[in-house]
């Protein structure tokens, strides 16, 4: 973990900058560091933008409104500092990455955090060994 999902409204789609956002979304996470060791293991993060095709906000009234929101889930085990300092630093990285939207048109920006629990989760994954040395 983390996994990252960013949701967003379709009339964002031609904005065109989703893939340069979950980039720098998951550079925030590689980022983030406790004690001099990494908050959540390299081969664990994923980021990945979805288009919500069908969506009404408030009562469908004004044409440009738009949103996205985040849903970032966590392993179970990391700090409150840990947490508040990667929910901050996120939600900066998005508040920056879409202030010229912001700025012309409707928009509602948002994220939430939860923790995955062991009980109730499958994981098959090859790649935290493939990070090595650079596994957190």
């Amino acid at each position: 973990m983390p996994h990252l999902t960013i949701e967003y409204s379709a009339n964002l789609r031609n904005f065109g900058g989703f893939s340069k956002l979950c980039n720098e979304l998951a550079q925030v996470l590689v980022s983030q560091k406790e004690d001099g060791k990494p908050v959540y293991p390299m081969g664990g993060i994923r980021v990945r933008a979805v288009v919500a095709e069908h969506w009404c906000i408030g009562d469908g009234s004004l044409a440009d409104s738009a949103f996205v929101h985040g849903r970032l889930q966590i392993g179970a085990g990391r700090s409150e500092e840990a947490k508040k300092a990667t929910g901050d630093l996120l939600f900066e990285a998005l508040k920056k990455h879409f202030a010229r939207e912001f700025d012309s048109q409707g928009l509602a920006l948002s994220l939430e955090m939860g923790e995955f629990s062991e009980a109730g989760t499958w994981k098959h994954n090859n790649l935290l060994g493939r990070y090595g040395s650079r596994e957190g």
